[in-house]
């Protein structure tokens, strides 16, 4: 591996994890819970019509939601961090 892939791999991963919340809050997971109008709401609205009239636990509204009011747990700090570096890794393949 060369200095150029090792680089890519760690921008990937690290511009990944520090996106995230970012990428999260933009969508309206917020620290205050989902924010009214935005694509958030209508992922909820759409999974709670989906399931009844509400949000079943683990999916994945359920999932964003909590990322988005906590922050990333450690597991998921990790997924996102190495697709981040495999993203980072398939850039210099092109």
């Amino acid at each position: 591996m060369g200095i150029l892939t090792a680089i890519a791999i760690a921008a990937g991963a690290g511009g990944a994890v520090v996106s995230a919340p970012i990428v999260l809050g933009a969508v309206g997971f917020t620290s205050a819970g989902i924010a009214a109008g935005s694509c958030a709401a209508s992922m909820m609205s759409a999974a709670a019509v989906a399931n009844g009239g509400g949000v079943a636990a683990g999916s994945l509204v359920a999932v964003l939601q909590s990322a988005g009011m906590a922050g990333l747990s450690g597991a998921a700090t990790a997924a996102v961090g190495s697709v981040g570096g495999a993203v980072g890794f398939l850039a210099t393949l092109i």
